[in-house]
């Protein structure tokens, strides 16, 4: 038998929904996996579980939200073998497992995930923390982490909305920033700065029409919008045209990108749905491609070059 651990977030929000953990074990064996469930206690506890696991590991079975599938990636790119993960969306929004088209039940996930490919990914990294599909800065980003989580738990996706209502401020903050992309040097002002490697962020889909994961390469998008009637209007095309087509949004499309904040900021980023602070004024993203995601069959031919 193959061997396949199952890292599993109490905390994740279908979580509540499954009564019994014997149809994880008997889907499995039916794929020819022995598997144990390991649940996280704590932050970051996903991480360090799989940093120490067992080098004839199989599969890793990501089940939770973006934020666990971050912290497994993160513990497995630490590692000298890497192994298999497979991305189990069980959290309140799920931007990557939506992505790859698992957006029914989670044991129909499964069964989808399982009859899936193993595919080598990009892997971006902001300084030396590492990201599944989003690294983003500006005002009300922070909703994905700080939006509470019995709101989450009891109205799901709504609840970024509800929470985004009480923090409410018709001013939009703008930054100005010292970037270098492709071997060139800009200067500009910006709100929002988003270094993705997603066709979907943020619960939208599409957002870029002809992103590739396995292309060793990420998109940048860096907007300017001075009040909330602006962000909204952006938010708003966003649904309708490329990203890219909007006005007063500058994109890029790189393997190599260096910022620089001109003054002195207090804000911290968003990674994968939770918070990274940092007290760097420069930051540097890169990408690496070294390990597999076990993917669905019908999304390699959209979301792969190979």
């Amino acid at each position: 038998m193959k061997k396949c651990v199952i890292i599993m977030n109490p905390e994740s929000g279908k979580r509540k929904k499954i009564t019994s953990y014997q149809n994880f074990y008997d889907i499995l064996r039916k794929h020819g996996y022995d598997t144990e469930i390991i649940f996280t206690r704590e932050q970051n506890d996903a991480e360090r579980i799989m940093k120490v696991l067992s080098d004839d590991i199989d599969l890793v079975v990501s089940a939770g939200g973006d934020g666990t599938l971050n912290e497994i990636v993160s513990g497995n790119m630490q590692r000298k073998k890497k192994l298999i993960v497979a991305p189990l969306p069980m959290g309140s929004t799920n931007d990557v497992g939506n992505m790859y088209g698992l957006n029914k039940s989670v044991f129909e996930n499964l069964e989808i995930l399982l009859q899936g490919k193993p595919k080598k990914v990009d892997v971006c990294y902001i300084n030396d923390k590492p990201f599944v599909y989003v690294a983003c800065f500006g005002d009300y980003i922070d909703l994905s982490y700080a939006t509470p989580r019995k709101l989450k738990k009891k109205y799901g996706e709504a609840a970024y909305f509800l929470y985004a209502l009480k923090q409410f401020r018709p001013k939009i903050s703008s930054h100005k920033i010292r970037y270098k992309v492709d071997g060139k040097e800009f200067t500009g002002e910006y709100s929002f700065i988003f270094i993705t490697n997603s066709s979907r962020v943020g619960g939208q889909p599409d957002v870029y029409y002809d992103v590739k994961l396995d292309d060793k390469k990420f998109e940048v998008c860096l907007a300017n919008a001075g009040s909330l009637k602006e962000m909204v209007r952006m938010l708003l095309l966003a649904t309708t045209i490329d990203v890219k087509t909007i006005p007063n949004v500058t994109y890029y499309q790189t393997d190599n990108f260096e910022l620089e904040f001109l003054s002195k900021t207090k804000a911290s980023w968003c990674v994968d749905g939770e918070e990274y602070k940092t007290e760097e004024n420069i930051l540097k993203f890169r990408v690496e491609q070294s390990m597999k995601m076990l993917v669905p069959k019908e999304k390699i031919n959209k979301l792969f070059n190979e």
